[in-house]
């Protein structure tokens, strides 16, 4: 036992109790994982709610994160740097990230389900209809023609004007403002179709 504890510890030289965690993690101890979160789940969560401004969102991102530790532990190397400054820069991906699909959900003139839902209380059904809702506009987006999809990514996302996203695709504007018409109304009308099969099935079960 003590030959064991010995030989951690030589493998292991000036690695904190977060470089420590995060290999055990690797190794598929759950254990660190609850641990690891008990020490930086808080703080993670506020700063994901000041980046983005919910505090459902900000417990979306950070349950992501911990599932990506969980994952990618093996990828640290404390060689490169601190396991804090990992945790937040997989945060602050992830908050990008659902910040994009804000973006393109308003752009696209779709409510953000995120701000529609109550912050307790919310009733499962409602909370299954958003996610279908959502997963209706990822899949419509990656349906959309190529050079639609792209046009509507360089607007809602990369926040490019026309003239801007012409350049980059090497087209006109008007040529660039009919790709964004066309992509907006498709994606509307699918995910329209998708609440419209919710509802229908909703009655249904009733």
């Amino acid at each position: 036992m003590e030959r064991g504890q010995a030989r951690d510890a030589a493998e292991t030289p000036g690695q904190g109790e977060d470089e420590r965690l995060l290999a055990r993690i690797a190794a598929g101890e759950q254990a660190a994982l609850v641990r690891l979160i008990d020490r930086h789940g808080r703080g993670l969560r506020l700063f994901a709610m000041r980046y983005l401004g919910s505090a459902d969102d900000a417990e979306d991102a950070v349950q992501d994160v911990f599932v990506t530790v969980w994952k990618r532990a093996g990828r640290f190397d404390p060689a490169r740097g601190r396991a804090t400054t990992w945790l937040y820069r997989i945060t602050t991906n992830r908050c990008i990230d659902m910040r994009r699909w804000r973006s393109l959900r308003v752009f696209v003139g779709l409510d953000e389900v995120a701000e529609t839902l109550p912050a307790t209380g919310v009733d499962a059904d409602i909370r299954l209809s958003a996610r279908q809702e959502l997963a209706a506009v990822r899949q419509g987006l990656a349906r959309l023609p190529e050079r639609q999809r792209m046009a509507l990514l360089l607007r809602a996302v990369a926040d490019l004007d026309v003239p801007a996203i012409a350049e980059v695709m090497g087209s006109s504007t008007g040529s660039v403002e009919q790709l964004l018409v066309r992509a907006r109304r498709t994606l509307r009308e699918r995910t329209t179709d998708v609440s419209a099969d919710n509802k229908q099935e909703e009655g249904t079960l009733r």
